[in-house]
């Protein structure tokens, strides 16, 4: 199995006005960073016209298909039993996203496949990344 999921999926830009903008987006995992995945939009998606990804809990995205959950930069909520919805703030504003929950629950499960859950310490390089933190400063 590779050690990247990358799951191309429709998701829905909800715009201040309340319609919806539907625009192609994928949620990445990587076996090597267990603890994250990614939330990528294409340029038309942005206010600044360039792609935007997002980084959030894997745990966070599971727990919001059941609950809204999300204290900081990123909010996750079911919005009845088919759609999901992410909601993304930055110094300029909140996007709401929706997607289709039956996509996020396979892309979960997929990275479940990948790395079980509660195994993800299993795949973390504590002193490689201690490493480059140093090398950083």
């Amino acid at each position: 199995m590779s050690p990247v999921i990358d799951r191309a999926v429709q998701a829905g830009l909800i715009t201040s006005d309340g319609r919806v903008m539907d625009v192609p987006a994928a949620l990445r995992y990587r076996r090597d960073d267990p603890l994250a995945v990614r939330a990528c939009f294409p340029p038309r998606a942005s206010l600044a016209g360039a792609d935007v990804t997002w980084v959030f809990s894997r745990d966070l995205l599971a727990a919001g298909l059941l609950e809204p959950v999300g204290d900081g930069d990123v909010h996750v909520r079911p919005f009845g039993p088919l759609v999901t919805v992410l909601e993304f703030h930055a110094a300029a504003g909140t996007a709401l996203v929706r997607m289709d929950s039956a996509d996020v629950r396979r892309f979960l499960e997929q990275t479940y496949a990948l790395v079980p859950f509660g195994r993800e310490e299993l795949h973390l390089d504590l002193d490689g990344d201690l490493a480059a933190l140093l090398r950083e400063a």
